[in-house]
């Protein structure tokens, strides 16, 4: 994906919102707008939006996991397995 092409000022996004709106639903590409010559904001359609942070809260659990591993923060799996048939077995 290139940002080159997506870049719009302000003005654009004011005087075209609407369009703006349907680009970015339609396209699924982020739209860089600038101010004054300096890039300031990124919009992106809502979709797009939600995976992002899916994809991040994945990647922080997948993380802390990572850290608990390296902690020695485990268990072997026969003890885990017995442990849940065991409550398994009591309900």
């Amino acid at each position: 994906m290139r940002y080159s092409s997506q870049v719009k000022p302000i003005s654009y996004l004011k005087a075209n919102a609407a369009e703006v709106l349907a680009q970015l639903a339609r396209e699924r590409e982020p739209l860089l707008i600038t101010q004054n010559g300096e890039a300031r904001a990124v919009l992106q359609d809502l979709a797009s939006f939600e995976e992002t942070q899916q994809t991040l809260a994945l990647l922080k659990i997948l993380a802390l996991g990572q850290q608990e591993v390296e902690a020695g923060k485990v268990k072997p799996l026969a003890d885990v397995v017995g442990r849940l048939r065991g409550r398994r077995a009591a309900d």
